[in-house]
């Protein structure tokens, strides 16, 4: 639109003058527009930080914004509340070792008491580590021959496979700092050296991972089959550096278990590979990804990235509409946490079409102050191509698309108001990346994402990490007893 100054200067030029001048307004207006738009979208990335959009925390810089958490406050000071269980030390009634301080002269006359019993003890114990260094152990088969000749021999334990091996606990230890504590390799060696004296390669602990990792072959086949049935799980993804290049880890995610799969690709080929969402039958959380759309099952949309979008709507656009949402979507949310408290497992009929009302009138506030751009075919010849829908646009059309998947958290008690859960289940992904930079190899990060999906199941079901990790290099039942407890829990 051409300012009505410059037309009313127009109007007094000379006829002929008038349209050539006319022609130019016309571009430099068209080029000053597509100008604002460009310095528009600029300043919009730069004012957009973790707090309001779905950016991480780390893209912030030195520059952190200010907090304006959604959440409220709770009224209670910090620290343990009222009946927490403190885990100050506490004596024990059978320490594992006793030192006796024996009174030998008196303190007052100098008598001579060593022979002398004690009447009684004064106790303090002090809890420590014993000197730790790696202990060889010696297993020999003994050999008999019966009088019959029969050469019989004795049997070796299964994990006893070789003349010279490492044992479990060593095996232990180096899969527990890599793939739980996220130690590197290299970082990994200096801390045996370090702790208990003895030199080992950086190839052992590969190959001690590689072995990890081969005896949970089975254990994720399980996994997949059992997530493929689950009644609700989240899905999220997150870029990860291997050999210098951009990969894709995927995870799904319950209350019990995690699964990680890393592929080159982001989209429904990867997701069709890690082997899940082509079979899944229930509900799945997510972020507003559309490849999660390719699948045929019932969606249920993460509302912590919508209310980052709507605080961005907020503070940049200045719409009173998008505050107005989020205190709903609190409200529903807050709501729906009282409920559960109250062992209620759903809202009535009334309740929830009141909320939908609500959420709909929000709506239309949001469309009257945005509507759609016009698109009819004379527009669109005059400016050549169709004007680009703006942010509060292109938000409220998807509020209005996927009012079910958005909302289907106060219709099903089972479905959680965000992805969190499986957010946090890749956030100590990064902080592996953050400590190696990279991965050397891709098979070194698929003993990773396998791995950590047996470490996390297990920390979900409150398995000790270490005795998960010990039960793979002496055979015992820990693998199998996670999955068979996912399937107890569903039942």
């Amino acid at each position: 639109m051409i300012p009505q100054e410059i037309q009313d200067l127009i109007k007094i030029l000379p006829l002929e003058s008038q349209a050539v001048v006319m022609a130019i307004a016309v571009i430099y207006e068209d080029k000053y527009q597509k100008q604002e738009s460009r310095i528009k979208d600029l300043e919009d990335q730069i004012a957009k930080n973790s707090k309001n959009s779905s950016k991480p925390p780390s893209s912030d810089g030195l520059k952190k914004p200010s907090p304006k958490s959604l959440r409220k406050r709770s009224g209670k000071g910090s620290g343990g509340q009222k009946g927490h269980r403190g885990n100050n030390l506490k004596m024990v009634s059978t320490p594992d070792v006793e030192e006796i301080h024996k009174v030998r002269t008196c303190n007052n006359c100098k008598k001579d008491l060593s022979k002398m019993k004690a009447s009684a003890y004064q106790t303090r114990q002090v809890f420590d580590i014993p000197p730790m260094k790696v202990q060889v152990t010696a297993h020999k088969s003994e050999i008999k021959i019966c009088s019959c000749g029969c050469k019989n021999s004795g049997v070796f334990p299964n994990h006893v496979s070789h003349y010279v091996q490492y044992g479990p606990n060593i095996k232990t230890f180096l899969t527990y700092a890599q793939n739980y504590q996220l130690i590197p390799y290299k970082r990994t060696v200096e801390f045996v050296s370090d702790l208990f004296g003895h030199e080992l390669s950086e190839g052992t602990s590969y190959n001690v991972q590689q072995s990890a990792y081969n005896e949970l072959k089975d254990f994720e086949l399980d996994l997949e089959v059992f997530l493929c049935t689950s009644d609700l799980a989240g899905f999220d993804e997150t870029g990860m550096r291997v050999m210098e290049e951009l990969y894709w880890l995927h995870s799904c995610s319950t209350d019990k278990s995690v699964h990680y799969h890393i592929n080159k690709k982001r989209g429904k080929e990867a997701m069709d590979k890690a082997g899940i969402l082509p079979n899944f039958e229930g509900v799945a959380v997510h972020d507003f990804w559309k490849s999660y759309y390719k699948y045929d099952y019932d969606h249920a949309l993460c509302n912590a990235h919508l209310l980052r979008e709507l605080v961005f709507i907020e503070e940049r656009f200045e719409q009173d509409w998008a505050g107005q949402l989020i205190k709903l979507l609190i409200k529903m949310k807050d709501d729906k946490a009282i409920r559960v408290e109250q062992q209620q497992t759903q809202f009535n009929k009334q309740e929830i079409q009141a909320y939908e009302k609500q959420y709909l009138e929000i709506i239309t506030k949001g469309q009257k102050i945005n509507p759609l751009p016009s698109n009819d075919k004379e527009s669109i010849k005059k400016k050549r191509g169709r004007k680009a829908k703006t942010k509060p646009q292109n938000l409220l059309e998807r509020l209005v698309n996927f009012q079910t998947d958005i909302l289907r958290f106060i219709q099903d008690f089972k479905v959680p108001f965000d992805n969190n859960f499986s957010e946090r289940d890749l956030r100590m992904m990064k902080v592996k990346l953050k400590i190696s930079g990279c991965f050397r190899s891709l098979s070194g990060t698929q003993f990773f994402a396998r791995i950590r999906s047996y470490i996390g199941s297990a920390r979900k079901q409150g398995i000790s990490v270490f005795d998960a990790i010990y039960s793979l290099f002496t055979c015992q039942s820990i693998p199998h007893d996670i999955i068979n407890n996912l399937y107890e829990v569903a039942e």
